[in-house]
């Protein structure tokens, strides 16, 4: 393979091609020009999102052509890949505040991998089709039998697909046609979720252009414990820091599994391979150290490295044996709470339920009857104790659920 085809392989972004001998031989006479298509049907990329653009920042480093389509068009349909039912419809103009906000967020973590792509819209062709045009000469290249035989419509066929969702298929296929006419593209990359939608696109190329142009797909992250790449208890790792902080983040990479180490630091870095590889074998507390460099890389590429030396400055701090005093805690997650309101006295159920340590009382209650529940460094095990002011130190109260989760209760 070709010295880029290698690079996704070692680091865990090659599952299927359509023609990998073919591809190689095409990158080595010299640039391609690929795609990733991101539908904007969130008002926020999540970490698990942006594997793709990882694996297309490999490939513009090593010196092909990136293009990002931004699917403001598709997104009004929605893509039944990889979903057990239908997506929530949203407004076009929800869609079209989406964009705005991903755009940004695509823009600038391919600008820390040192990248700047083309980006385009396939609103631009897709908005104001002839639905009976697109039929006549985009749909008689589209064989039923063959679409149901593609995992993302069979496992919908048996809980329900809407006449809506089969369409995407046809459009997705179309947007690589588009790309291909307007601008050169021969090879679009994504999810395995995304094999068949690739693979009918390079193919409606062929049938209507006579062009050869190839789909490479990459594994589905998903965590040691079986969890989707960027999915907690808590909710997904969203890139927005005004929905998940640099603090957040950092401490979601911090407290990776041991075995998912050189995985991701293969997956979510840039650092060399041979350095990844070293970093993922450590043991004891050098996995640790392995982890913080993981956490400090995903975070700086997202947040920036201000931001993640904050954050890892606050990570150190908490997981430290020293007193809480003289921490630097002002990168945790926090709620403000009225200092009259604390005169009087929160109960600790109440006040952990204030936070997104825990979701309930009823839960709060299960982690302190299970011994789970610090405040301040200090096990709270009675369930009526009440936190009053004279729990505040330096103007705030930290509290701990478990070993590695933490929240800044600050007394205003």
């Amino acid at each position: 393979m070709t010295e880029a085809l290698e690079t996704l392989a070692e680091r865990g972004f090659l599952a299927q091609c359509t023609d990998i001998d073919e591809l190689s031989a095409r990158m080595d006479e010299g640039p391609v020009t690929f795609y990733v298509g991101i539908d904007p049907t969130g008002a926020s990329l999540h970490i698990g999102h942006i594997v793709p653009l990882y694996a297309l920042a490999h490939l513009a480093r090593a010196g092909h052509n990136p293009i990002v389509l931004m699917g403001a068009g598709t997104a009004r349909i929605g893509d039944p890949s990889g979903k057990s039912e239908m997506r929530k419809m949203i407004t076009v103009e929800e869609i079209d505040a989406n964009v705005v906000h991903i755009r940004a967020q695509v823009e600038k973590f391919l600008s820390a991998a040192g990248v700047t792509p083309t980006i385009v819209n396939n609103a631009d062709w897709l908005a104001d089709l002839n639905y009976i045009a697109f039929l006549r000469d985009i749909g008689r290249h589209f064989s039923v039998n063959r679409m149901l035989t593609f995992e993302a419509y069979r496992i919908r066929m048996e809980t329900g697909l809407s006449f809506l969702e089969f369409n995407y298929q046809l459009l997705q296929s179309y947007d690589f046609l588009q790309l291909y006419s307007q601008h050169g593209v021969t090879l679009q990359i994504g999810g395995d979720d995304q094999w068949g939608n690739i693979v009918a696109g390079a193919d409606l190329i062929r049938r209507v252009e006579g062009g050869q142009a190839y789909g490479l797909t990459f594994p589905l992250i998903m965590t040691a414990d079986g969890k989707k790449m960027g999915k907690t208890e808590s909710g997904s790792i969203f890139l927005d820091p005004e929905m998940v902080t640099p603090y957040e983040m950092f401490q979601y990479w911090r407290n990776m599994p041991d075995q998912d180490v050189e995985k991701f630091l293969l997956t979510f870095t840039f650092l060399p391979t041979d350095e990844c590889r070293r970093l993922g074998a450590m043991t004891g507390s050098g996995i640790n150290d392995a982890k913080e460099t993981l956490a400090f890389e995903a975070t700086a590429l997202i947040h920036g490295k201000a931001a993640a030396e904050h954050a890892r400055t606050t990570s150190r701090a908490a997981f430290g044996s020293g007193a809480q005093g003289a921490a630097d805690t002002s990168a945790m997650p926090s709620v403000e709470v009225d200092s009259d309101r604390l005169a009087d006295g929160i109960g600790v159920l109440e006040l952990f339920a204030m936070t997104d340590l825990c979701s309930s009382r009823s839960e709060a209650r299960r982690l302190v009857e299970q011994g789970g529940a610090r405040i301040n460094e200090v096990q709270v095990t009675d369930i009526e104790q009440s936190i009053d002011s004279s729990w505040a130190k330096d103007g705030e109260i930290v509290l701990r659920a478990g070993k590695k989760r933490f929240f800044r209760i600050v007394v205003k």
